[in-house]
């Protein structure tokens, strides 16, 4: 039992006082560790995206290990990771045999397509006005006029020095690559070492939630791989074949360049249709528009028929928040932060959804802001 000598009126005057400077101390530590977060993004961010990329290379191997165990229970775990890792292995290795000659002699051919479409094109924009003034607008990297900005990844990449710089400068792409797939690899053969690890480092009263939510972001993580990786692949069949159908050369390595800028949503169908359609105006008006118009039907059909019953199984995320992920991930890390955007917005939604209660009445804004009347919801219902 607690004894104190204060008077009871004086306890009474600091006990709420106490309460108050217990919530602005939780506040304060609320906010230094949101701002160092948000400061080691900054500074080394490209090596968080690898250690990200690398959790979503594990997430995949251990996804398709589970699903091989539900049909052979017999296989021990890392037996099953194993025989996945050799399989995608022996899969990549036989396509590159059969058919990697023919896909990088497209890949150059196309390489060089584009140069000189891209120098034609700007030079019969440099001989209009309003060409010129694009061409001034535009950055250099696009093939324009305008300087281009370093900006906040730019800056950030300074700032981390040699430890981010070891990435592009020693290791370069490729090994930048060994090190995601690697890592994957090993983080895939033993989950619970690395995610025990994790769970450590937060209070023990919430760990339990801590476990709950990092397993929430595994589960949603490996359906948004599984979701795009089978729209990548629909994609880039349709924009081949399409290609293919229209007369425009190198239909195979644009089929696969649609597949895979699919990776990136919304943004990525632009950036995977912009080589087709350059190439079909270098055989015509014509075959341009067909080109830009075979793009937009699978995009609709992408958008309309395709996502919705993908993300039945998967997850959604709200147009404007990929669009808005992808732009500041990009301005922060980069090409990375590009490509890894929506996954990171993903796990982060679910994240949020699993820790906060939900809405007793979901409809209720819909009906405030008029995006559906009393009417139209029973007729719904």
């Amino acid at each position: 039992m607690r004894i104190s000598f204060s008077d009871p009126a004086e306890r009474s005057e600091t006990e709420p006082r106490a309460r108050e400077l217990s919530k602005i101390a939780g506040l304060m530590r609320i906010t230094l560790a949101l701002t160092l977060m948000l400061l080691a993004i900054w500074l080394i961010g490209d090596v968080l995206a690898v250690i990200f990329a690398s959790a979503l290379v594990a997430i995949v191997l251990h996804g398709l290990a589970r699903m091989l165990r539900r049909h052979v229970p017999v296989i021990p775990y890392q037996g099953a990771v194993a025989l996945v890792t050799v399989a995608i292995l022996v899969a990549m290795i036989g396509l590159g045999w059969s058919s990697g000659p023919s896909i990088s002699d497209q890949f150059i051919r196309l390489k060089q397509a584009l140069i000189t479409q891209s120098g034609e094109l700007r030079a019969h924009l440099s001989g209009s006005t309003i060409g010129q003034m694009v061409l001034d607008h535009l950055p250099a990297s696009l093939g324009g006029n305008a300087p281009g900005t370093g900006g906040l990844g730019s800056l950030g990449s300074g700032l981390a020095g040699s430890v981010t710089g070891l990435l592009s400068s020693v290791f370069g792409i490729i090994g930048t690559l060994l090190v995601v797939l690697i890592a994957g690899l090993y983080f895939a053969l033993s989950p619970a070492v690395y995610i025990d690890g994790m769970i450590r480092l937060v209070p023990t009263q919430h760990r339990p939630a801590a476990r709950e939510l990092m397993l929430t972001a595994g589960s949603t993580l490996w359906a948004w791989t599984a979701g795009q990786a089978l729209d990548m692949l629909v994609v880039g069949i349709l924009s081949g074949v399409g290609l293919s159908l229209i007369g425009v050369p190198l239909a195979l390595a644009l089929g696969v360049v649609a597949g895979l800028c699919n990776f990136i949503p919304y943004i990525g169908a632009i950036l995977g249709a912009v080589p087709a359609v350059l190439l079909g105006l270098s055989l015509g008006t014509h075959e341009g528009l067909f080109v830009a118009i075979l793009y937009c039907v699978i995009q609709f059909f992408e958008g309309n028929v395709l996502a919705p019953l993908i993300q039945r199984r998967a997850v959604h995320m709200p147009p404007a928040m990929a669009i808005l992920s992808q732009t500041v991930f990009g301005s922060i890390l980069g090409a990375p932060g590009l490509i890894l955007a929506s996954p990171i917005t993903s796990a982060l939604l679910a994240m949020g959804d699993k820790a906060t209660a939900p809405l007793e009445d979901e409809n209720q804004t819909r009906r405030d802001v008029g995006e559906v009347t009393e009417e139209e919801e029973k007729q719904q219902k």
